[in-house]
């Protein structure tokens, strides 16, 4: 997705929100530095393009759907514990590092590509654990992107690494572990699963 086509959407998330832009973009430079050169996009691309791809997230009904997977598996955040515990390496990590562990660290270690997303209030988290991922490392940003740091457009987690399975020519996209309608989260979770549904409409995904 060009960014003149995700602007309009990224203006209403941060009003929506009460995010402030220069901190989306401020965090996007901290993280270029992190990366410090890092940019496996042609790995990850590699993993995707022309091949079926299984987008998970974090749900608690991910377990019971484990036996849908096909494919690349992209995990969403947490998703990446439950996966590993059912015995199922992702081939990527899509990351706020909101739900980051040592299992990222040895994950990274085994050749998952991490793709870490910077946003207005994770530089700490950024700062944390970047320089201790020793693998592959994409770049994320939901503002302008900048050199060695990617917009593929989506905002959570999980609706970024649907994005991101499109834009690099995935033949075709499974979602499991999705639950937009869940209750039981907190007012602010509650508005972003709103906006993962409104984004994955644009592109053709109505969960």
């Amino acid at each position: 997705m060009r960014f003149e086509d995700w602007a309009p959407h990224y203006t209403a998330i941060l009003e929506y929100f009460g995010f402030e832009r220069e901190a989306d973009e401020e965090a996007a430079r901290v993280l270029a530095e992190l990366a410090g050169g890092r940019d496996d996009i042609v790995l990850l691309e590699a993993l995707i393009r022309g091949r079926k791809v299984t987008v998970c997230g974090n749900a608690p009904t991910l377990p019971a759907e484990l036996d849908r997977i096909e494919g690349t598996v992209l995990a969403a955040d947490a998703a990446a514990e439950v996966l590993v515990d059912h015995g199922v390496r992702p081939e990527a990590v899509f990351t706020d590092l909101d739900g980051a562990t040592d299992l990222f660290i040895d994950l990274s270690r085994q050749g998952t590509v991490m793709v870490v997303h910077a946003h207005g209030d994770n530089i700490p988290l950024l700062r944390h654990w970047v320089p201790r991922m020793p693998g592959p490392l994409v770049a994320t940003t939901q503002a302008a992107p900048i050199p060695g740091v990617h917009n593929f457009g989506g905002f959570t987690d999980g609706d970024r690494a649907v994005f991101a399975a499109e834009e690099l020519g995935a033949a075709r996209v499974r979602i499991i572990g999705f639950d937009l309608a869940d209750r039981n989260v907190d007012p602010l979770k509650r508005g972003k699963l709103y906006w993962a549904g409104e984004l994955l409409r644009l592109i053709g995904y109505d969960l």
